[in-house]
Parts: C-alpha cells; sequence; structure tokens
C-alpha cells in the first residue's frame, strides 16, 4: 500500500530539478546533514545511532529495480515489487511486477531473500502490496491486470510538469491467494478484485488486523462521498460499503493503521503546492466498530519539501517517512514523533540514513527490531531494498 506515493515516482523525482516554490508559514527547524560519501563505512557510522548490520536484500543481477516491500504479520516473507532483468538480450518489462519471498538468512548469517514468486499476472503493472494478517496465505495490492495504456492515464505534476507520474485508471485492488500464485503468474487464473472498476486509479492499500476493513487511495469521483483527486477510503470486506474517509483538496494518499488501529497517517498535497506532507488522524467507528470517518487531523510536517511514505513504528509513538530536505537527487528518511493533538511546537525529528542516493519507502516488521528500505547505496546505484537492525533506544 507504497505503501504509498507509487513507487515509480520516488525514479522520476530523482531524474528532476524542481521548480523554486515559497515556503510554508510555518517550518520545522532545519537538519544539517553530516558529510557523506558512498564509502559503506562512512554512511555505516553515520548511521550507527539508529541503524546496524545494514544489509542488501536484492539485487541488479535479477532486478533492474526493486522497492516498496513490506513485512508478513511473522517477519519471515516479504512482498515487493521489481522489475525483472529480461533474458536474452531483451528490453526490461515497463512495469513492475508483485513478488512475494522468504525472508531467511544465508550462510554468514546474514538476512536474505530465498523462494522468490511472482504473484502478478503477466504484463500487468502492479503497486504496494500487503499481507492479509487474517489469511496468513493471502496478499493484496494494486493491479491493472493487464497492460495499462499508459497514455490515458492522468498524472500528478509538480511545478513545471518535470515531475510527474502515472495513474493508470486500470488499476485496482486485487486479492491473490498465494496457493494460487503460480497460476496468476502464468495467466491462467485472475487475482479477485476488492475495490476499483477500471475506470479510475485504485490502489495504495492495506488490510485492518481482523480483514474486515480495506483501506485504499482512489482518483474515482463519489467513492463513498470522495472528491476524485486522490483522496482515502475504506471498504467493509463484510458488508460491500465504502466510505470516505480523507477527501480534502489536494492529493491524500499511501493510508497505513497504526499499530492500535486508533488513527491514520498519509501524505497530501494539501495546498496544492506539489509539497507533499505527512498527515496523521483519529478514526472513528461506529457503535458496530465499523470505520465510518475520522477526526483530530494533524500535520507532521510542513515545510518547501516533497515528503512522503510515511509508517508506523510498531510503538505507535513514532513514524518513519522519507522527504527532499537533503535533496532530490538524496532522498532521505526522518523519523518524527506522532502528536496527540493539533497546534503546539512542531513535533521533533531525527534524521536515520545516512548514505548518498536515495532512501526511500521504510518500514518496520511487527516488532520493530528491523527496518527495510528502498536504497541506491549500492553499487550501481539501483533501486533496491536493503534492511538492517534498529537501535532500540531510537524508536522508544
Amino acid at each position: 500500500m507504497i505503501s504509498f506515493l507509487p513507487f515509480a515516482v520516488f525514479i522520476t523525482l530523482l531524474a528532476q530539478s524542481p521548480a523554486v516554490l515559497p515556503a510554508p508559514p510555518v517550518t520545522p527547524p532545519p537538519v544539517t546533514p553530516p558529510a557523506v560519501t558512498q564509502d559503506p563505512s562512512v554512511w555505516k557510522a553515520a548511521e550507527s545511532a539508529q541503524l546496524t548490520k545494514q544489509t542488501q536484500l536484492t539485487f541488479p543481477e535479477q532486478f533492474v529495480k526493486a522497492g516498496e516491500a513490506y513485512f508478513s504479520p511473522e517477519g519471515n516473507r516479504i512482498i515487493f515489487q521489481a522489475v525483472e532483468q529480461p533474458e536474452n538480450g531483451q528490453p526490461p518489462a515497463d512495469f513492475y511486477s508483485m513478488y512475494v519471498a522468504d525472508l531467511a538468512v544465508n550462510a554468514a548469517g546474514d538476512p536474505a531473500l530465498k523462494n522468490i514468486q511472482r504473484v502478478s499476472p503477466p504484463g500487468s503493472a502492479n503497486t504496494c502490496g500487503w499481507f492479509d494478517a487474517s489469511r496468513p496465505n493471502t496478499v493484496v495490492f494494486g493491479s491493472t491486470l493487464v497492460a495499462p495504456k499508459v497514455s490515458d492515464a492522468p498524472g500528478y505534476q509538480r511545478g513545471t510538469g518535470r515531475y510527474k507520474w502515472q495513474f493508470p485508471p486500470e488499476m485496482r485492488v486485487v486479492e491473490v491467494d498465494l496457493t494460487h500464485a503460480a497460476a496468476i503468474a502464468a495467466g491462467t487464473e485472475q487475482p479477485k478484485v476488492l475495490a476499483g472498476d477500471g475506470l479510475a486509479y485504485t490502489a495504495e492499500c492495506t488490510t485492518s488486523v481482523d480483514g474486515v476493513h480495506l483501506l485504499f487511495c482512489t482518483l474515482a469521483q463519489g467513492a463513498g462521498g470522495a472528491g476524485g483527486a486522490g483522496d482515502l477510503a475504506v471498504k467493509n470486506l463484510q458488508t460491500g460499503k465504502v466510505t470516505s474517509l480523507v477527501a480534502a483538496q489536494g492529493y491524500d494518499g499511501g493510508p497505513f493503521f497504526s499499530p492500535d488501529e486508533r488513527q491514520l497517517c498519509y501524505r497530501s498535497d494539501r495546498n496544492n503546492d506539489s509539497l507533499l506532507q505527512v498527515f496523521i488522524c483519529d478514526i472513528v467507528r461506529d457503535e458496530s466498530g465499523a470505520i465510518s470517518g475520522t477526526t483530530n487531523e494533524r500535520k507532521l510536517t510542513d515545510n518547501a519539501h516533497v515528503n512522503w511514505a510515511p509508517y508506523w513504528h510498531p510503538t505507535g509513538l513514532r513514524l518513519v517517512y522519507a522527504s527532499s530536505e537533503v535533496g532530490h537527487t538524496n532522498y532521505e528518511i526522518f523519523s518524527v514523533e506522532a502528536p496527540t493533538s493539533a497546534g503546539g511546537a512542531p513535533p521533533t525529528r531525527t534524521r536515520v540514513t545516512q548514505a548518498d542516493g536515495a532512501d526511500v519507502l521504510p518500514v518496520f516488521n511487527a516488532n520493530g527490531s528491523k527496518m527495510m528500505w528502498t536504497s541506491q547505496r549500492g553499487a550501481g546505484r539501483s533501486s533496491q531494498l536493503w534492511i538492517a537492525d534498529v537501535v532500540t533506544a531510537h524508536t522508544r
């Protein structure tokens, strides 16, 4: 649920220089970045207060690019999107496929992926995978099911329009039972569609722990009252009811439930200035426990940068997110506290990653001992998956 500004965006962001835009009136104190280098000993030392045992999980020998990975509830598998290296000199695929892999250890005792399996239909564009905690062998993700007609897709632009990514209208939220993954990858079976009609982008999905609520972003007009500009909605999978949750102006997306499922986090272009900011809000439920709305929205960032891909720490006290604060060719991951009410001083922030190249899309495993993210710090500077141990004191 990249999660999630669609993962393809950050490749576009790195290649463009942003337009000059005025800073909003409230700006958190600046973070002065230390000197960094591609020498691993330097960034390992710089990150040592937050991360240790940084390990690359995917490699350009197998994937042209890979990213936006999420842990299974047990932490022994991951789901991610990638473009596989083509065979026989053929060009790589135009779109991301979805993959599931076991998270194991190699002979040296380091984290490693095994049994990598594609779980998406051939030729389709895919994004934002997620494990359904109520059914351990089931995943959900955004898929076009067939090759999208990208020329017809609406786009999101920053500044002059050099800063753009696509929202294929064919994209919808689908469900895959992993026992059928081979048939789906071969094209002999199709995933089950949970949300979206193929006429308006619907993706960036997660499910509640009990599997009842499907949380997603949609560009559909009137989706549970949503306005169609990139809005957040929830579908009760037991009743089929779709409820609008955040339908403010601008593009709202990338939602996640907090660990106690009392709050949401997301990012928004609320000011229509193409500068994404991170928000959280409280969830409202009706007497039956069904989600009926949101309240008490709080802004966690308010600056002249692109801030996106927020994700909760398991304590619910902090979140991590990616930001262009250090530069549009060097996105970095920050940690920020989660305030209980709006107003007051800006929440405290800490820079987490310190290497050259983009570090984005951070996530934690269930107990917060591991952080996984997408990074360009490896050889060749391609976007690949990395994992590290979290220094516990940093996130408590």
